[in-house]
């Protein structure tokens, strides 16, 4: 049972159903920007209110839908159904005072509600309302995921209440799962150390770090509470072992620079508040993992009301508004990462590429060139520019940008593969083909093994270059032929290898392969016409035709419209000694 599932599970089941701004997957590709909130007026009429909203939330615009379901509910006080909508929509907003007053007005009209008990029992916590917080968390829906959301928060309280004994003795009753261990173990860790209990706290929070020892919060927590110890050495190994694993992270790289001058990194959970937000992130962590972006954003927007400093809450919450076709929103959540936090480059370079979905180009580059005007040594955010300039096929300003970004880097290690690889396009794209290549070949060897989806993008480009090309045609088809198997269900990379068989004549090798990417991507537009060219080559005219008014009327880059076009109405001209077609490269950026 996934996350969602076992929230919906425990009584909230009504209110997630109303989230209709929710849902990442189903965001429309292209889909237009939303409108900011201070800019509407609401509609004359209740009817006019509860249609905008219902448009607003299938346009995924949190804002909007807060907007005129608050204007819905003033006009129908009454309406349980339409309440329980704008609770859910304010809370989504992160619009808390509307979604307490909300939360009250339903716990009223229905005291099973789990998920409006849960809001108010967190409002309890943040007013330091101990008592009051457990009996609204003990009154919610029941059902796993309502348990264990429950105790770690009740636990938490009696912290807050100066009660750490009870507080452990709460914890204790998670048992069972692999998972509900590691979340007791994790917090009676910090519980104990926050209430000054060391020796104890040691034990739990290593038996946490022992079961898990990739994830990112926990490791930090760890090391942190090793180096306040006095054990420098092995708060500089546990930081050690998961840079290799992730090279170069603002937090690691932090805390590595804190323990090699002995300085102890300051405790970051002290407080209930803190310690009733962790949980709240750490559901929030799990259920985006799963894939249920509904239930993290409405644990993230409780964790960030709890603890605003909670800096991988807050650029958690940005990544999911922004893969839900909500940059405007997600601008204003990464303005909201302290200063002082490790991750506040990282949130402004966000907020850049936000605002290059935004659809306001100038104001992204203006952006990041402050960023980089601010930080000349931030590798990351000359790297955003490049790709912002990439993505627009502004190749040769592109190709510049990567050159101030590799020219910062002291010893290039494999983090920095995708700085070549993407160099390496730009420099293709604008004829210097020797320097390209020498990228592409450096990305490969920056790539560890492991990493076979990013080297199957990177052999891909390469060996389709080369044989396109006409150079090394050997080592560019195998390169194909190996990103197949490293990416066998890739439509882009399939097709690259069929195409590569058409440029050297190879008409019945190009016809297999190509059919193949077409069953993976059949709405793909240069897919489509590879084939209609495979087809006529292959004496099959009618069909090549056919897939080239398919090509057509799905939207070919503008630039391949008069060609497909021209192939449509006079088919293709016999073919050289060097064939001359030219195409789209699949580039996987």
């Amino acid at each position: 049972m996934t996350f969602l599932k076992k929230l919906r599970a425990s009584g909230t089941a009504a209110a997630l159903s109303l989230l209709m701004v929710v849902p990442v997957a189903a965001a429309a590709p292209g889909a237009t920007a939303p409108r900011s909130a201070d800019s509407l007026e609401p509609a004359d009429s209740l009817e006019g209110n509860y249609l905008a909203a219902i448009v607003a939330g299938a346009s995924r615009d949190l804002g909007a839908a807060s907007v005129y379901l608050r204007e819905a509910v003033r006009e129908d006080p009454g309406n349980n159904d339409l309440l329980e909508r704008a609770f859910v929509a304010f809370l989504a907003d992160g619009s808390m005072p509307d979604a307490f007053r909300a939360a009250d007005r339903l716990i009223q009209l229905d005291p099973s509600n789990g998920l409006a008990q849960l809001v108010i029992g967190i409002r309890a916590i943040k007013q330091k309302s101990y008592q009051t917080a457990r009996n609204h968390l003990q009154r919610g829906g029941r059902g796993r995921a309502a348990d264990i959301t429950a105790t770690l928060l009740s636990a938490w309280s009696y912290l807050g209440s100066g009660n750490s004994r009870r507080a452990v003795e709460t914890l204790e009753r998670l048992k069972g799962e692999p998972s509900y261990n590691l979340f007791r173990d994790y917090h009676a860790g910090l519980i104990l150390d926050a209430a000054g209990r060391r020796a104890e706290a040691e034990k739990r929070l290593k038996s946490a770090f022992d079961a898990e020892k990739t994830t990112l919060r926990l490791v930090d927590l760890w090391a942190r509470f090793q180096a306040r110890s006095g054990d420098f050495d092995a708060a500089a190994a546990t930081y050690a072992d998961f840079d290799r694993l992730l090279p170069n992270h603002p937090i690691i790289r932090e805390g590595m620079a804190l323990v090699a001058k002995k300085d102890a990194p300051p405790r970051q959970i002290s407080t209930a508040q803190q310690g009733a937000a962790e949980v709240l992130y750490g559901l929030a962590s799990a259920g985006n993992r799963q894939g249920d972006e509904a239930a993290a954003l409405l644990y993230l927007r409780m964790a960030i009301y709890l603890d605003p400093g909670h800096d991988l809450a807050i650029l958690t919450l940005g990544d999911i508004l922004e893969r839900a076709r909500q940059p405007e929103d997600a601008v204003a959540v990464y303005d909201k990462m302290p200063v002082s936090s490790p991750l506040r480059p990282n949130a402004e370079i966000q907020a850049g590429l936000a605002l290059e979905n935004l659809g306001k180009p100038e104001e992204a580059v203006k952006h990041l060139d402050r960023v980089i005007a601010e930080r000349p040594d931030d590798v990351d955010a000359l790297s955003a520019l490049g790709n912002i300039y990439r993505s627009r096929k502004l190749f040769a300003e592109a190709a510049t940008t990567y050159d101030k970004a590799i020219g910062k880097l002291a010893s290039p290690g494999r983090a920095n593969w995708d700085l070549f690889y993407f160099r390496g396009i730009a420099r293709e794209r604008i004829n210097r083909w020797p320097e390209a290549e020498a990228d592409l070949r450096k990305a490969l060897e920056l790539l560890p093994d492991p990493l076979g989806r990013e080297r199957a993008l990177v052999l891909n480009y390469l060996g389709y270059s080369l044989v396109d090309k006409h150079l090394k045609l050997d080592e560019g088809l195998e390169m194909l032929r190996r990103a197949v198997e490293l990416r066998p269900r890739d439509g882009y990379i399939i097709d690259s290898l069929g195409w590569a068989y058409y440029r050297l004549g190879r008409y019945d090798d190009a016809s297999r392969e190509i059919e193949r990417a077409m069953e993976l991507r059949p709405s793909d537009p240069v897919i489509n016409d590879h084939l209609g060219d495979v087809y006529w080559r292959t004496g099959r005219q009618l069909e090549a035709k056919f897939q080239w008014n398919h090509a057509r009327d799905l939207k070919p880059e503008p630039e391949d419209l008069p060609k497909i076009l021209r192939k449509i109405e006079r088919g293709l001209e016999e073919p050289s000694a060097n064939v001359t077609e030219e195409t789209a490269k699949k580039d996987g950026g």
